[in-house]
């Protein structure tokens, strides 16, 4: 028999009540903000009543002091003695009543949990209007233990009852007795498992799983989080209030809100973690930060006390604003104008871990440290540098700053260069960049890498002087915008009996028109287009030229057969890439926006036109059974459309995109329509959002 790792034992509920008060048990949100519906507190309570089981609870003994307090010169809270592993929202929910206590909810709003009671048919409902104004019900059962004596709100219940109908002896001795009932569910004893401190975050995770079936699966950073909940609450609100904000502009000053990433707490986790203690394997973080010690193995509270000041002092760098949005300034200064061009949300994340690195430890100036970390985040973008094993990757890129010494700001550019230089060499450009692009999918990394390329170019759409870089600008809805336009248009191709998706959606058949030049195209040749655009366009000479570089057209490439086509593209976007990288090297270069002259402000959130999936399946921009993944890397998850318009995840159906993105995550998550990529047959993976502009573009 192995050793036990747990004991058990049994509870009141309100002694379960007092102790959260107290601080001795956590809620901590381990596995998800309070998410229950009220009509399942209801059914929680229906369940107490009638005697029928609902579960255990498991418990997780933190080893912290009970005289500990939590790490902040203005914090008074002391750290708690237990986490709620399993049972988080059944303790919530009975927390919140017993106390009439507000929770917070998936949506980040406040509010109570009201449950209405008759004591006619000892029956629970929601409280609504119907039941605030039915004397028959007792209107919010929180009443039960808040008032100072239960026996008064028995009182009061009688009295406004006997107002609507007489009432004998015998009927109020039944009404009171079941009032009684509901007051006296305060005693049921719950069992709970209680396991020790020497369990590790591994074994919880795989306990949780095998006593929850349905539970979701428990990750290194919620374990991080929770010990920030335990030793460090206010940290951990501060990381969620952050990207809360993120996530929609303010009206009232400076936001941490952007056009390129809305970043989840883990996420600004990674960056402060691989900051303050240069780990970036979550596994080896949280052992630091319980207060492992190296050499002995013992767990030490002086360590894990001095480790969460070292967290709580870099989390201030990390979430500062000044720092954030200079940050972003590299991004801009690299191309990429928003998230739309990103495809790995871990190379800003790991960017930003690099800027803040420069900035804080080695004192580089902000204008030298934007070009560096510009030319730093191109290189990860282009080449995937943060996918797949990314905390191997990160690991092995502090390995290479281990010589540089703090306050050294030419030593660690020295450093960064020297890395990009080894990873982007000549025979990268020549060879391994041409093949890159020998892809179809809507968004491969060397495909918007080259589109950054043309913002730092300046470069015109092809055939009109509308710049791309303006027209990219994530800030600005416009009616008609910027469009990829096949040069070999697909038509022609099936004519010549190239039906092949994959070959006809090459990326390298691929040019950024403005959706007027695109309708005149249409499906003809481009033997027979490309002349008649040139006569009849008053662009001169030069500004053509111009536009066969930074659009990467071959010498009489209208001519040519498709594949000679295709490979020969591949080649002189590579070169068109490799000129702009280059230019993010030179000081003098500054990105410059002109402003758009068809356009209206975006609102991010909510445009004008109100959008549904059904609309998109109406339209036939999506077909029912389309499959849908989750932009965020961070997130495995599948769902589909189905034909009523709705998204199914794990057999839920879902009416709109939020929800179920905050299915996934957990909740909190307000941009479902940013967070879902659908897969299409033509085009590959497309966010949603922008299936969402393209229906809007074509009703206005």
């Amino acid at each position: 028999m192995g050793k036990e790792l747990f004991s058990e034992t049994t509870d009141p509920i309100s002694h379960l009540v007092r102790n959260i008060k107290r601080g001795e048990i956590a809620l901590p949100e381990l596995q998800r903000p309070f998410v229950w519906s009220a009509a399942q507190v209801r059914d929680l309570f229906d369940s107490l009543l009638k005697g029928f089981p609902i579960g255990s609870l498991l418990f997780w003994e933190t080893g912290a002091d009970a005289a500990a307090r939590q790490i902040g010169t203005e914090s008074k809270e002391r750290s708690p003695r237990f986490l709620v592993v399993d049972g988080q929202q059944r303790l919530t929910a009975l927390y919140a009543v017993l106390t009439g206590e507000h929770v917070v909810r998936k949506d980040f709003s406040r509010g109570p949990i009201r449950i209405a009671f008759r004591p006619k048919d000892e029956t629970f409902a929601v409280a609504d209007a119907a039941t605030d104004n039915d004397p028959e019900c007792l209107p919010d059962i929180s009443a039960l233990w808040n008032e100072s004596e239960p026996r008064e709100v028995e009182r009061k219940f009688l009295t406004r009852l006997v107002t609507k109908r007489p009432l004998d002896q015998s009927e109020s001795s039944h009404l009171g007795v079941a009032l009684s009932r509901v007051q006296a569910l305060s005693g049921y004893l719950f069992r709970i498992v209680e396991l020790n401190e020497a369990v590790d975050a591994e074994q919880v995770a795989e306990i949780f799983v095998r006593i929850n079936n349905n539970g979701v699966q428990l990750k290194q950073a919620d374990f991080i989080l929770t010990l920030m909940s335990v030793h460090w609450q206010q940290g951990r609100r501060d990381l969620e209030a952050f990207c809360d904000a993120a996530r929609q502009p303010s009206l009232t000053g400076a936001s941490p809100f952007n056009w390129h990433i809305e970043p989840e707490p883990d996420q600004l986790l990674r960056v402060t973690t691989a900051v303050a203690l240069r780990r970036a394997v979550l596994k080896q973080v949280y052992a630091v930060l319980r207060g492992r010690d190296a050499e002995t193995g013992e767990l030490s509270p002086a360590l894990r006390q001095e480790r969460f000041e070292r967290l709580e002092a870099t989390q201030k760098q990390v979430l500062d604003l000044t720092n954030w949005h200079e940050f972003l300034q590299c991004l801009e200064r690299a191309g990429f104008r928003g998230g739309a061009m990103i495809s790995s949300e871990n190379a800003v994340v790991f960017s930003y871990v690099m800027w803040l690195l420069g900035r804080v430890e080695y004192g580089v100036p902000v204008d030298r440290l934007r070009e560096v970390i510009a030319r730093w985040f191109f290189m990860a973008q282009l080449t995937g540098r943060y996918s797949g094993s990314f905390e191997t990757q990160v690991e092995q890129d502090f390995h290479r700053l281990q010589g540089v010494t703090a306050g050294d700001p030419a030593g660690y550019v020295a450093a960064l260069n020297r890395i990009v230089d080894d990873t982007l060499t000549p025979d990268f450009w020549r060879i391994a960049l041409p093949n890159r692009l020998d892809a179809s999918s809507a968004r491969p990394p060397a495909w918007l890498a080259y589109t950054a390329a043309l913002n730092i170019l300046d470069a015109d759409t092809l055939l009109s002087t509308g710049k791309i870089r303006s027209r990219l600008d994530p800030a600005i809805l416009l009616r008609k915008g910027v469009e990829r336009h096949h040069l070999f248009p697909r038509n022609h191709l099936k004519k010549q009996g190239i039906r092949e998706v994959q070959r006809i959606n090459q990326v390298a058949n691929m040019a950024l028109v403005e959706w007027n030049v695109n309708l005149k195209i249409s499906d003809s040749a481009p033997s027979e287009y490309w002349p008649k655009q040139l006569a009849a366009n008053p662009l001169d000479e030069d500004r053509i030229a111009r536009q066969r570089y930074w659009h990467a057209l071959p010498e009489d490439w209208e001519n040519m057969p498709y594949d000679d086509f295709l490979s020969a593209r591949r080649k002189l976007i590579a070169e068109v890439v490799r000129d702009a990288f280059e230019k993010l090297g030179d000081s003098g270069y500054a990105p410059e926006y002109p402003a758009p002259t068809r356009a209206v402000p975006a609102q991010r959130a909510s445009e004008s036109t109100w959008v549904t999936i059904a609309d998109l399946l109406t339209s036939g921009l999506l077909k029912a059974g389309t499959r849908l993944t989750p932009k965020p890397s961070s997130h495995r998850a599948e769902a589909h459309v189905n034909a009523d318009g709705n998204i199914v995840l794990d057999g839920v159906e879902y009416e709109t995109p939020t929800p179920a993105a905050q299915a996934v995550i957990g909740g909190g998550h307000r941009g479902g329509w940013g967070f879902w990529i659908a897969h299409l047959p033509d085009e590959g993976p497309v966010l949603l959002d922008e299936l969402r502009a393209r229906y809007r573009a074509s009703n206005q």
